[in-house]
């Protein structure tokens, strides 16, 4: 058990299922007839090397429990430092971003830059000496009933043949809700003369300085990336067909973020929404005056039932008010050669078009669910959860939290896989006891049971 532990956590040579003399897999002698030879995992699976998956292997050490962390690209936290923008920042204070176990370093600034957080990742997985199988994605996820245990497949990064399967009692998805970009397709795109870029694409707003810039989607990202065009002298309009909640990034001298969360321990949350509004109306004025509509459930639960975050803003909104973010109240009907025309019949020229239309997950492509009704919500998700079903499947970064949520998330997932972990120590013991004093002809048997 102690070799095949070391081997996974100390980067020794691989076991192989023929190879492996552990009372956990003992069971699987024989069994293992598909693919090429399928590696035990003495310890969970963990599929996502971000802040999530991060976590929880690092929870899951603290408890002296190994896992494999299987990562799709060549580094850790791979939307954040491949798929992000330069100007990119922590939207939360840092207190609510830290992982278990790690705080941020004092000297960083309350709000983190792009480059401050990678670099805390990286810290981090060191520390508690993660290191993650890069290049290798998830392709399929599936319980096998007759095991016991989930079968794991991967290929290399891009590639279509499998390169190898493993088999574990714990499987862990970490792949959270932005694991891929989601880029509609907006009628005359090929028409159009100019690039379109999704913003996982999107560096800095240097490269579109002096150009009419389209931007579609107004979240988060979409109001940053208006921010950061006319920042870089760039001429951007934003479309915002939906309603949206525009909030100060801090109230009364606290985020509001961290106030929301405050006042929650003592208030309904309809009463924290109501005080939210007031609060931002105040601060903000009257948005829908300049085209941001607000939706008529308040932003605490706009985001619970519809899982929409509200906009905390970082300086854009001010631009809107000055005219230099020009807002389209209307989605894009189509594009053409020069520009885009409006839903409401307007048109307009433009030079490029960024698609800040945000992210999903990609769970339902890899995930062979064995039970839909124990795992899915009725929407199709997770339904919130970090325990799904009974068969040692778990989530984290799926809760509708975002890094806030992840630290709980991590510590309940590694503290109820330490049950079956110490349940599977006690059984080795047993079978070791019971092997060690039976006759050499039944010691065989025995094991394999």
């Amino acid at each position: 058990m102690e070799s095949l532990i070391g081997s996974f956590m100390g980067g020794g040579r691989e076991a192989e299922c023929k190879e492996v003399h552990d009372p956990l897999s003992g069971s699987l002698r024989g069994l293992c007839t598909s693919w090429k030879e399928p590696l035990v995992i003495p310890g969970p699976i963990i599929v996502g090397g971000g802040p999530s998956g991060l976590a929880v292997a690092a929870c899951l050490r603290a408890k002296g429990i190994p896992s494999v962390v299987l990562e799709r690209a060549h580094c850790i936290a791979s939307l954040w430092q491949l798929k992000t923008y330069d100007r990119l920042r922590l939207h939360l204070p840092k207190k609510h971003c830290e992982l278990p176990l790690t705080p941020f370093p004092s000297c960083f600034p309350t709000y983190p830059t792009k480059l401050q957080f990678v670099a805390y990742l990286e810290a981090y997985a060191r520390e508690h000496g993660v290191r993650p199988r890069f290049n290798e994605a998830v392709v399929a996820a599936e319980y096998d009933e007759a095991l016991g245990f989930w079968r794991v497949r991967t290929a290399t990064q891009g590639a279509l043949v499998e390169k190898r399967e493993y088999l574990c009692r714990w499987l862990v998805a970490a792949t959270g809700e932005n694991a891929e970009a989601v880029a509609p397709e907006l009628e005359g795109a090929a028409d159009f003369g100019g690039p379109i870029v999704h913003t996982s694409s999107y560096k800095s707003g240097d490269a579109f300085r002096g150009k009419r810039v389209l931007v579609v989607g107004c979240g988060n990202s979409g109001m940053e990336v208006c921010l950061d065009l006319c920042n870089n002298a760039a001429k951007p309009t934003i479309v915002v067909r939906d309603s949206v909640h525009v909030l100060p990034r801090e109230m009364l001298g606290l985020s509001t973020f961290g106030l929301a969360m405050g006042l929650l321990k003592w208030l309904p949350l309809r009463v924290v929404d109501a005080l939210l509004l007031l609060l931002a109306r105040l601060v903000l004025g009257n948005t829908a005056k300049f085209g941001l509509r607000r939706p008529q459930l308040g932003p605490l639960r706009h985001k619970a039932l519809a899982g929409k975050t509200p906009v905390l803003d970082a300086g854009a909104l001010a631009l809107i008010k000055s005219q230099r973010i020009k807002v389209r109240p209307s989605g894009v009907k189509r594009l053409m050669k020069h520009g885009a025309e409006f839903a409401d019949g307007a048109a307009e020229e433009f030079d490029a078009v960024i698609l800040a239309t945000g992210y999903r997950s990609n769970l339902p492509r890899w995930l062979k669910v064995y039970a839909a009704k124990e795992v899915f919500g009725e929407k199709g998700d997770l339904g919130g959860g970090w325990k799904l079903g009974n068969k040692g499947l778990y989530a984290v970064g799926f809760t509708n939290r975002g890094l806030s949520g992840v630290s709980l998330d991590a510590n309940r997932i590694a503290g109820d896989i330490e049950q079956g972990w110490k349940s599977q120590l006690e059984k080795i013991k047993v079978t070791s006891f019971a092997c060690s004093h039976a006759p050499p002809s039944r010691r065989i048997s025995n094991f394999t049971k």
